[in-house]
């Protein structure tokens, strides 16, 4: 039988803060172990929250870019449950009023453009983390209560591939709207997939299987597909889905059972009484959006349209914030835009990967790049000078044309000179010019390579093509 699957994410946002949700203890997630717990996190006696202004603007942003609407009222809940990673036995959420609801966003796939809803964002505060060992679990509560965003969508994804550009879509958007530095593979952004296979056709939603804590994006496409494979054969041999909690196994590149969800959770929600509702005026919430970065979407349509890059060059330049500024600032200084960004996303991106390097490490400016692509385009230096330049000065920010004639790199253009040359090599291979007037072309690469041959590749070859042409017509 063929089965439609249905998913829906919730996805757990870190947002950038200097101090947690609810307390004065920093959140810098270097510091050591343990290092960074108040009191409030920890919920002795007598101690009462304060709500992060800024956790509060993260959300804000995110509920604009997500086309929310705003709830202009906070209103925090308790979650009551024990676990080990939960000092206070409870946690402060917003299951009742989330700042944000009714959503959307518009997903790019290859056959177009989808929209996908979400339902909620809420606030709440994150957990201890942590880490479990061969006989034992240390937990680090620098993490506890950390401010975080919760993002539910509605069930209309219905595919891995759907999955993922919903995931990097969200990953764009709280990286370039600054909210956070969306690192899944350090937690600062987390997902929880629910997958649930129906027959084609059928409007009954199947039985909802839950697989959490997805620290990759390829992850989630590895699980949809492994969940979709398991659950088409017990549903083909006539066996009950269960509703079950389940992680992905890596080595076994599968899903494994973590827990039966037999009977609903009651956390006994209710309003946290030491947090008075928060009224948000008009004017501030429009302050705050406002003040926003410039969108991925928008970002997108202005390389699109203001530089003619094409959708391979915007999707990779996307994937890192600070190469589109890096790349941003370097248009101001040149025209040659697409020169620069094929300099960005190939030589210096694979300098920073292969170093381990970051923007932060390097020299080079975006206008010292600039200016070597402009020696490019001028003809000034090939492609391969180009590099070579590139490799000195990358750590030391030297002028690019200052560099290449301290390395006699700076190509020939004196059309004179380069014409004598063209007749020295013409007549030293007479025989070849025949084979050129009967249209065989690699004839004309011969010689033009013998140009370059004697002046030391320091003709611009296009020029030297041009007048070899100009030459061998003459004859």
């Amino acid at each position: 039988m063929k089965y439609e699957v249905i998913i829906g994410l919730e996805i757990h946002v870190e947002t950038k803060t200097k101090t947690k949700m609810f307390s004065g203890a920093s959140s810098n997630f270097e510091s050591p172990a343990n290092t960074n717990v108040s009191v409030i996190d920890m919920a002795f006696p007598g101690t009462m929250p304060a709500v992060n202004k800024k956790a509060v603007e993260n959300a804000i942003m995110l509920s604009s870019a997500l086309n929310m609407t705003i709830d202009h009222e906070l209103h925090f809940d308790r979650k009551n449950y024990f676990y080990s990673d939960l000092p206070k036995g409870f946690q402060i959420t917003q299951e009742r009023r989330p700042i944000g609801s009714n959503g959307y966003i518009e997903i790019a796939l290859e056959n177009g453009t989808k929209r996908i809803n979400i339902e909620r964002l809420h606030m709440e505060e994150d957990t201890a983390k942590q880490i479990h060992l061969a006989e034992f679990t240390l937990i680090d509560y620098n993490r506890a209560g950390l401010p975080l965003v919760e993002i539910v969508t509605k069930p209309d994804i219905r595919s891995g591939e759907e999955a993922m550009a919903f995931v990097e879509a969200i990953r764009e958007i709280v990286t370039f709207t600054g909210v956070s530095d969306g690192k899944m593979e350090e937690g600062s952004l987390r997902c929880d997939v629910n997958i649930s296979l129906r027959p084609i056709g059928s409007q009954k939603f199947g039985t909802k299987v839950e697989v959490k804590n997805l620290n990759s994006i390829s992850n989630i496409g590895k699980v949809i597909d492994a969940e979709i494979k398991r659950q088409s054969k017990l549903l083909d041999e006539g066996s009950i889905i269960l509703s079950e909690t389940r992680r992905y196994d890596e080595t076994l590149k599968d899903t494994v059972l973590m827990r039966l969800k037999d009977n609903a959770i009651d956390y006994k929600y209710f309003p946290d009484g030491n947090i008075a509702p928060i009224t948000l005026h008009e004017e501030y919430v429009q302050k705050v959006i406002k003040g926003m970065p410039e969108l991925p979407n928008t970002k997108r349509e202005r390389y699109k349209n203001a530089f003619k890059l094409n959708n391979h060059e915007i999707n990779i330049i996307l994937q890192s914030k600070d190469l589109t500024l890096y790349f941003d600032e370097g248009t101001l200084v040149t025209k040659n835009y697409k020169t620069l960004i094929n300099f960005i996303i190939g030589e210096l991106s694979a300098y920073l990967n292969k170093e381990g390097k970051t923007l932060k490490d390097i020299a080079l400016t975006p206008q010292n790049l600039a200016k070597l692509v402009d020696l490019v385009s001028e003809g000034k230096l090939s492609n391969a000078q180009a590099r070579e330049v590139f490799g000195h000065i990358v750590m030391t920010n030297i002028d690019p044309e200052t560099k290449a004639k301290e390395l006699n790199l700076v190509q020939v253009s004196d059309t004179d000179f380069i014409l004598k040359v063209i007749n020295e090599v013409i007549d030293e291979n007479l025989s070849v010019i025949d084979d050129i007037k009967n249209g065989k072309d690699r004839a004309m690469g011969f010689l033009v390579g013998q140009v370059m041959k004697k002046t030391g590749g320091k003709v611009n070859p296009a020029l030297a093509s041009s007048l070899m042409k100009q030459e061998i017509n003459k004859r």
